[in-house]
């Protein structure tokens, strides 16, 4: 019987959702927009709009409930080779998108459907958003890494093109006879 189970289990322990829901989350506060597959974007879409819930109240106790449930990441930027600490997620959510949303009622987050699939398991992908978060660069790249290469057709020749050839009177490659190859009298023996 499966009495109060409820949720996705994703085909990974207890502790492996635990860590993936922690990191897509950091991820998606500290981008603002993450690309995953329909699934964990499903997966991870309420925790995320809970803890966003958390930091509108912006109290001490829902701060230590966020860093219990989320854990606190830095985020860092690379300078001279060295990374440097800009600030965390637990500052970023509480400082920036908790005031973002104050006066939205949920719904902090969106997840839109992308026309790529996956590479390997053919899983569909999706960007999972904030709400008036504008796509990162990253995010588009990431997107467009997917897309099928576009075949540029080269354009027909225009008419100030053809009348040059005309005008030198040199033959093109494609009026040039072709040379037959020279055809040796020599026989070669066969190896028997």
């Amino acid at each position: 019987m499966r009495h109060q189970v409820a949720g996705k289990h994703l085909n990974r322990t207890s502790a492996h959702r635990t860590a993936l829901r922690r990191n897509l989350a950091a991820s998606l506060f500290e981008h603002g927009n993450i690309l995953t597959t329909r699934e964990k974007a499903k997966f991870v879409q309420p925790f995320a709009e809970k803890l966003i819930t958390l930091a509108k109240k912006g109290s001490l106790h829902a701060r230590r409930r966020a860093i219990a449930l989320l854990q606190d990441r830095d985020i860092c930027t690379v300078e001279d080779g060295q990374p440097v600490k800009v600030t965390s997620v637990i500052q970023r959510l509480f400082s920036e998108l908790g005031p973002q949303f104050k006066d939205r009622n949920g719904g902090y987050t969106r997840i839109l459907n992308l026309p790529h699939r996956r590479i390997g398991d053919n899983g569909k992908l999706v960007l999972l958003q904030l709400i008036g978060e504008t796509v990162s660069s990253h995010a588009v790249k990431a997107t467009t890494e997917f897309a099928a290469p576009q075949v540029e057709q080269s354009a027909p020749p225009t008419v100030d093109e053809t009348t040059e050839n005309v005008e030198t009177d040199e033959k093109t490659p494609a009026d040039q006879p072709e040379e037959a190859p020279s055809e040796s009298t020599e026989e070669v023996p066969k190896n028997e």
